[in-house]
């Protein structure tokens, strides 16, 4: 498997503000961040990167809980205002190259893994959700949320910022190994 030096080292490239290394059981899995998926967001439903397509928080989490090693980490982006939602999201895009980097640097060492990321997938204009398959399922990076997990709770256990200020977004990835 690949080594956290080796990671450290390769993410040197990038700007990536926060990192830490953990162990997937020390995730709390929660129905209440899906309570928000499915009242409050308009992708509920329309996306395989998104519940119901993920599975159930359970099938979720013992998913995750197959791999060995977590590897959380945090980029920065600048906006006029974190309110103003569409600039906002706006910025994931050099998050998710990042991300994709990542994840394509840690399977070209021999380890097997899945990166859960920012909101839901936007690689095709339109999702083939529900009524074909995933035509990317390698370069789709579900929501961190969608698979119940509370990054804010994440962040505060392993000393990682989760807002910055009213002009600077923080985005978050999440990358199991094994």
């Amino acid at each position: 498997m690949i080594s956290y030096e080796q990671i450290e080292e390769f993410i040197c490239q990038y700007p990536v503000y926060q990192y830490a290394f953990f162990s997937p059981e020390d995730i709390e899995f929660s129905e209440r961040v899906r309570w928000i998926c499915q009242n409050e967001c308009e992708r509920y439903d329309t996306t395989w990167a998104c519940p119901p397509a993920v599975g159930t928080v359970e099938e979720c989490r013992e998913k995750c809980l197959t791999y060995k090693e977590c590897f959380l980490f945090s980029t920065i982006a600048s906006v006029s205002d974190v309110i103003n939602l569409e600039e906002t999201l706006a910025t994931r895009g050099e998050h998710e190259e990042i991300t994709a980097s990542i994840e394509k640097f840690i399977r070209s060492q021999g380890t097997e893994c899945i990166a859960l990321s920012t909101e839901s997938c936007d690689i095709c204009e339109h999702c083939a959700y529900p009524e074909g398959p995933c035509r990317f399922p390698e370069k789709m990076h579900p929501c961190l949320e969608s698979h119940g997990i509370i990054v804010s709770e994440l962040a505060d256990r392993y000393s990682m910022d989760f807002t910055l200020s009213p002009t600077e977004i923080l985005w978050f990835s999440l990358i199991f190994m094994k």
